[in-house]
């Protein structure tokens, strides 16, 4: 597959720069892969979608304050993005990063971050006395570059949900629930589970390869509780609300592992395993994200949708409107003529 697949156009005026009040207020486009049919709703519809003993699967994973801006001793200024512990030091992005080196220290207000290996892609392994106290001292929530940085948009960078920090972004797909909706939904008779998984670069850097096989995705940290991957097991269909939640639950289904990190790249072509119906929002292009919406209801008909949304006028990313994807998944991979 040619990355340049991944391609649209979108006018800049569709990019959202905040959640719709409320939240469920945002818009709902439903793609019916086996029906080959899109509708358009709103977001407070998708009990209409939803079906007793369905199991609804969210991810609790918390954003961190994890952008940080640094200062070499030279006086020059450095961007840090602090991506995950790996127990001897974080993962961090460095921008710009062509003239750091190991051993280099950095100053972050009174704190003193130290760069002890380069990992490639402006990445690197740092150390400080306290992480968590200098993201708690000078982090920000690391919004992403289309959303103007204010504090209105870093407080509704959050889900409702949020319970376990470690992301350097959100699981945007969830951005759409409120504590409301979540309780009508268990009312109505399906139920809600929550994996975690945190997201860094894997998720959000983009496809810079040629073909898209030649992509190789960052590891992220995800977990699937064992109580959890038995009501999966159980039931008889499995929604996943978000692309994060459907890539820890293909990673555990995958290997076999309830948690661990994973490199799992999902593009057209993929088997799934776990999925059956898909909550997402509109990614950008080039993006791995893409790439699995158009695995689990085929190219064709994700390249129509999104035609049909900018045609439509959604409001695209982040703090965007919303994509249910029924039949793929699971039920594509064993009807692939679609």
């Amino acid at each position: 597959m040619r990355t340049s697949e991944l391609d649209y156009k979108l006018p800049e005026e569709l990019i959202a720069q905040k959640p719709a009040e409320p939240r469920d207020a945002s818009r709902l486009m439903v793609v019916d892969v086996q029906k080959q049919e899109i509708s358009h709703h709103t977001f407070r519809d998708i009990l209409r979608f939803l079906r007793r003993k369905d199991v609804l699967v969210l991810n609790e994973t918390k954003v961190l304050p994890a952008r940080v801006l640094a200062h070499k001793t030279s006086g020059g200024a450095v961007e840090l993005l602090f991506l995950r512990d790996l127990g001897g030091g974080w993962e961090v992005l460095a921008r710009p990063s062509k003239r750091l080196h190991v051993g280099m220290t950095l100053s972050v207000g009174g704190d003193e971050v130290k760069l002890i290996k380069e990992l490639g892609d402006g990445r690197w392994v740092a150390q400080a006395r306290n992480v968590q106290a200098v993201l708690e001292r000078s982090g920000h929530v690391p919004l992403p570059p289309y959303i103007e940085p204010t504090a209105e948009a870093e407080a509704a960078y959050q889900t409702v949900y949020a319970k376990n920090p470690g992301s350097a972004a959100a699981p945007t797909a969830g951005f759409h629930f409120t504590e409301e909706i979540l309780k009508e939904i268990a009312g109505m008779g399906a139920e809600t589970a929550y994996v975690t998984l945190h997201v860094g670069t894997g998720t959000f850097t983009p496809v810079r390869s040629e073909k898209i096989e030649e992509h190789r995705m960052h590891a992220e940290q995800y977990r699937v509780p064992p109580e959890v991957a038995r009501k999966i097991e159980d039931a008889e269909r499995v929604v996943a609300v978000g692309t994060t939640v459907a890539r820890a639950l293909e990673s555990w289904a995958e290997s076999g592992a309830l948690e661990g990190e994973s490199e799992l790249f999902i593009y057209p072509g993929y088997q799934w395993r776990a999925v059956d119906a898909l909550l997402t929002n509109f990614h950008l292009p080039r993006s791995t994200l893409l790439a699995m919406v158009m695995s689990f209801a085929g190219k064709d008909l994700i390249r129509e949708a999104y035609e049909t949304a900018v045609r439509e006028r959604y409001r695209f990313y982040s703090f965007g409107d919303a994509m249910l994807i029924l039949g793929g998944g699971r039920e594509l991979s064993l009807n692939p003529s679609r």
